[in-house]
């Protein structure tokens, strides 16, 4: 298939050039308009209790509480504006985007304990969140009251700060990296043609998954942060695949053949490698579509999308722009310094750094694999220490209008969780049965007050007030208490939700869902590393290095960022606690990218294997082959990820450095050390499989159509 490939490729490449740019318009035109089209939050559980309370309230009351809180302070005081924030409401309230305004000066809750701010509560007429938030863009410029500071923040507030800092940090992350990308590639590959490839590939990859995600937004809702990740993983995994093909396209060239010839070589060996990591990425990350959250689905489908294109533009267009290019694939070449030149080796002669590196390994396989293991374990270790709260305004930067209204309610004003008040909704009853209840849930520990706030054809709504911050482990405890009370007497059904309860169905349904995730990354890398090397063995080891190495990286943000000691360095504040989709969303990443070095690497052993059958000259060969490019490809995709960690949204600081270590550490301690060490030690146990799937392999396994594999039979053990 894949040398047919390349000879389909090479015959076909003007016409597939010629489509790579009707994509590449259609990207970056109509793909463009995916930001308008995406929706914010996510974060919910639809089929959950929290929801349906939601749905419950907005259905009976027409609003389940704030949207937007605007704050108005005064440093000589507020109550001589009091009349000049009256009208500037007044006049709000009347517009058709508005149901409802609280406000009242009479009110102690809503003014400040020093006199200098108060707050008004808006209620917009939307249903939906994001009509919601284009709602407030046009009424935002009637909130500001003459004589005073205006700073509006609430739910609909910090949802359209959130898109607004995601577009400028993904636009700054582009600046940032764009240029040191292509000085690194100048380096790498010694020339500027080759060096543009990548970057060629990786437009290609990130327009191309806006055409797809914009077209998917007519099928459902995708969260805008579904934009970051097709941005990293898309030019990532562009630049990986991109720099894979083009060096070995230009080692065949080297090697003497023809451009044809080379194409077709290279789609053997290198496409089918690409073809490999990419469809096992992809099905990590398909994984994330088992959770109900809008967020983790988008997540999902933004990054298959950027893998997916990222790989077709990999096996199509890159080689049928190498197929124009041919030789000149290596002009406009700049001259380095010595230090920056590999050695040239003799025809048969393997002596370079990385088979240095295997055979030092390979002479003392147990002492560096238990060194890097106790390395790795000791880097993870923090992760038993890890502790899981919800996602609030604290994702802001530091000096945020959003994070400036929630702070001064919590330490300013009495009641300041009454923003966000645990909401309980009692159907089938009567005010006095309503009452009656309210009066239990105040008794419940932790809340500090509870009143019915509407009563409307047998359906009560009760607000209760807490101490703490709604996304506290003791706001949680609190709405389990409560959801634990009987329900009163005579009424039909009791539904508790609010802000706090939105955390606890979300932690209740990851854990559900977290086994499935990790049985569809396990069996997918499992199945297609097997069809890809014939054996058994690899596969299961590459699942437990991945965790190892995942391991590690957890152990890193519970040290630097729920326990705060990176928030000074990269200017975010520390919660104390991890949103918990983070790690979900990180797990499904980083598995298919520690994947992707893994097959990069066992590709050219198995090249190796196929054509020597001797286990220690295969694995030092093949590391001598991919080291440096593997050590490249991690260089440069932490070049991407670090123009993301540099943005001001914390949980993308947070998923940014949990990549920066496990490409780091997986690039070196793992591919290059563990992978050699375990390798001797298992011998030729690394290429076992029992005989019905060595047959299945024989007929079914994705290799190079000109190397023939080794027989699948069943070694002795001691042959190492």
């Amino acid at each position: 298939m894949f040398a047919w490939w390349g000879r389909a490729v090479f015959r076909w490449r003007w016409g597939v050039l010629l489509g790579a740019f009707a994509l590449l318009v259609a990207g970056g035109t109509w793909g463009a308009g995916v930001f308008t089209e995406l929706t914010g939050g996510g974060f919910e559980d639809r089929s959950s209790q929290s929801w349906a309370t939601h749905e419950k309230i907005t259905e009976t009351f027409g609003s389940s509480g704030a949207d937007l809180i605007v704050l108005y302070t005064a440093d000589g005081g507020i109550k001589a504006h009091e009349a000049d924030i009256a009208a500037t409401l007044a006049a709000v309230k009347n517009r058709p985007e508005v149901a409802d305004v609280t406000w009242d000066p009479a009110i102690p809750q809503l003014t400040s304990a020093d006199g200098r701010s108060t707050y008004a509560a808006i209620q917009l007429g939307a249903a939906d969140l994001d009509e919601k938030v284009t709602q407030y863009g046009e009424i935002a410029d009637l909130l500001v009251a003459p004589g005073v500071s205006t700073q509006v923040g609430g739910q609909i507030g910090f949802q359209k700060a959130a898109n607004t800092q995601t577009t400028e940090d993904i636009t700054m992350a582009e600046i940032l990296s764009m240029p040191l990308l292509l000085i690194l590639l100048i380096f790498i590959f010694r020339g500027v043609v080759a060096a543009l490839m990548p970057l060629i590939v990786g437009i290609l990859a990130v327009l191309g998954a806006f055409v797809g995600v914009r077209a998917l937004t007519g099928l459902t809702d995708v969260s805008v942060f579904a934009i970051n990740i097709i941005t990293l993983i898309g030019l990532g995994m562009a630049i990986d695949y991109s720099l894979f093909i083009v060096s070995r396209f230009r080692e065949e060239l080297a090697a003497g053949l023809d451009t044809a010839a080379a194409i077709k070589r290279t789609m053997s060996t290198a496409g089918r490698t690409v073809l490999v990591s990419g469809l096992t990425i992809l099905l990590a990350l398909a994984s994330l579509l088992v959770f109900p959250q809008i967020f983790l689905q988008s997540m999902g489908y933004g990054g298959m999308l950027a893998v997916g294109v990222a790989m077709l533009a990999a096996l199509t267009a890159l080689p049928a722009l190498l197929a124009v290019l041919g030789q000149r694939v290596n002009a406009w070449r700049v001259p380095l310094p010595v230090f920056f030149k590999s050695k040239e080796r003799a025809e048969g002669e393997e002596r370079g750094f990385w088979w240095g590196i295997a055979h030092s390994v390979m002479r003392r396989p147990v002492i560096y694999a238990v060194a890097v293991v106790g390395v790795l374990l000791a880097l993870a270790s923090p992760v038993v220490r890890m502790e899981f709260g919800g996602f609030d305004e604290r994702v802001m930067p530091p000096g945020s209008t959003v994070r400036e209204v929630t702070d001064r309610l919590a330490s300013g004003f009495p009641g300041g969780t009454a923003t966000y008040p645990i909401q309980i909704v009692v159907t089938g009853t009567t005010p006095e049965v309503a009452a009656s209840f309210a009066t239990t849930v105040a008794g419940v520990d932790g809340v500090t007050g509870a009143a019915v706030t509407g009563v409307k054809d047998g359906t009560a709504l009760i607000s209760a007030s807490y101490a703490g911050a709604p996304t506290d482990a003791a706001s949680r405890d609190t709405v389990e208490a409560i959801r634990a009370l009987p329900a009163p007497t005579g009424s039909e059904q009791v539904l508790v939700g609010g802000r706090s309860a939105l955390d606890v169905d979300l932690l209740s349904s990851l854990t559900d869902r977290l086994p499935w995730l990790a049985l569809i990354m396990a069996s997918a890398t499992f199945v297609l590393l097997f069809l890809a090397f014939g054996s058994i063995v690899l596969p299961i080891k590459a699942v437990l290095m991945n965790m190892i190495s995942i391991g590690a990286s957890f152990g890193v943000i519970v040290w630097g960022f729920q326990e705060g000691h990176l928030a000074d360095l990269l200017g975010f504040t520390s919660t104390g606690f991890i949103e918990p989709t983070n790690p979900i969303l990180m797990l499904a990443v980083l598995f298919g990218l520690a994947t992707d070095y893994e097959v990069f690497l066992l590709s050219r052993v198995r090249e190796e294997w196929d054509a020597t059958g001797d286990n220690t000259t295969a694995v030092a060969r093949g590391l001598q082959r991919t080291g440096g490019i593997i050590t490249a490809a991690a260089l440069l995709l932490v070049i991407v990820v670090a123009g993301f960690a540099t943005g001001e949204m914390a949980f993308i600081k947070l998923l940014g450095v949990g990549m920066i270590v496990a490409i780091i550490v997986d690039a070196t301690l793992v591919r290059a050390l563990l992978v050699p060490a375990t390798m001797r030690l298992l011998g030729r146990w690394n290429w076992w499989a029992p005989g019905p799937l060595g047959k299945v392999y024989r007929r079914y396994g994705i290799r190079e159509d000109d190397a023939a594999p080794a027989p699948a039979v069943e070694p002795a053990p001691a042959a190492v």
